[in-house]
């Protein structure tokens, strides 16, 4: 087995590209914080251990369902379903890496988010995975950790579990129920062959999934344009935020509408370009700066 082989599979087992994503809203949420601003060092130490503690949980994900992921197309090559690694590998890379960015968080920033990175860490892996096979209420108790990171981010870079961390937990955890049940819907042969319990109703995609979604989707609006009220961001990125969240509840009208794959797809890609609109939108109108920036010209 070559090296290449090899960081191959430990960026599968990690899950390179989500944890990447679930650490940008950490990134975001740090830098969103008032008087905190870009630091080479310190955003890298928090990127590294955000990826290590994201890595460590989704290695456990895999090392837990390694059979199911047997029958699952789209899982079928990760590593420890194929074989290609071993359990005990596995394990020593998520107890090293877990230990690893618990640690940083706490050295480096402080107490709290590194209690709170340990909490999200044991919530997504012990309890939301294997709770995917009993009940659909998976959805929602795997949407905490998921949502975790924002205010993790928020309380390392303002040492206090302020207002502004727990809005930006809000937004992120809403936004999970339309793009995840999306997902369940585009995947859902592959789910129930490995017992998954997804989506809301028993009987699979139907037509109260995709009002939940909307349903969901339409609670984004009121929460993001908290920010705005609380000082956080200005007017402009109100507006952004709001014709985003409004571009999401129309694609999911349209799942509702037509009910099927295409428009699941459509929400699903959809909520990958949402999200990071939101939150871009909201640290370039940092405390309202580009607002008085552009106000300032008229």
């Amino acid at each position: 087995m070559t090296i290449k082989t090899k960081v191959k599979d430990y960026m599968l087992l990690m899950k390179f590209t989500l944890s990447f994503t679930v650490v940008f809203s950490c990134l975001i949420s740090y830098l969103l914080v008032p008087g905190v601003y870009f630091n080479l060092k310190m955003v890298t130490l928090l990127f590294v251990a955000g990826m290590l503690i994201t890595g460590s949980a989704n290695g456990i994900n895999q090392i837990v369902e390694k059979d199911t992921d047997k029958v699952m197309k789209r899982t079928a090559k990760r590593p420890v379903a194929s074989g290609a690694m071993s359990e005990q590998e596995a394990w020593a890379f998520v107890w090293i890496a877990g230990i690893v960015g618990v640690a940083m968080m706490w050295f480096f920033f402080n107490w709290m988010s590194a209690l709170w990175s340990a909490f999200s860490l044991f919530l997504y892996a012990f309890i939301y995975t294997p709770l995917k096979k009993v009940n659909s209420i998976a959805v929602l108790v795997g949407a905490v950790p998921g949502a975790l990171p924002c205010l993790i981010g928020w309380v390392a870079g303002a040492d206090a579990h302020t207002p502004g961390g727990w809005i930006l937990f809000a937004i992120q955890f809403f936004w999970q129920m339309p793009h995840f049940w999306a997902i369940a819907w585009v995947a859902h042969g592959d789910y129930s062959r490995a017992g998954f319990r997804l989506l809301p109703s028993e009987e699979g995609p139907t037509r109260f999934t995709a009002f939940q979604a909307v349903m969901y989707s339409l609670l984004m609006i009121p929460v993001c344009v908290l920010p705005y009220f609380f000082g956080m961001s200005g007017l402009i990125s109100l507006w952004v935020v709001l014709l985003a969240n409004l571009f999401m509840v129309g694609r999911c009208l349209v799942l509702l509408r037509n009910m099927d794959v295409k428009s699941a797809r459509s929400v699903m890609f959809g909520s990958y370009i949402q999200l990071p609109i939101v939150l871009l939108a909201l640290l370039w109108d940092k405390e309202g700066r580009l607002t008085e920036f552009v106000l300032g010209w008229f």
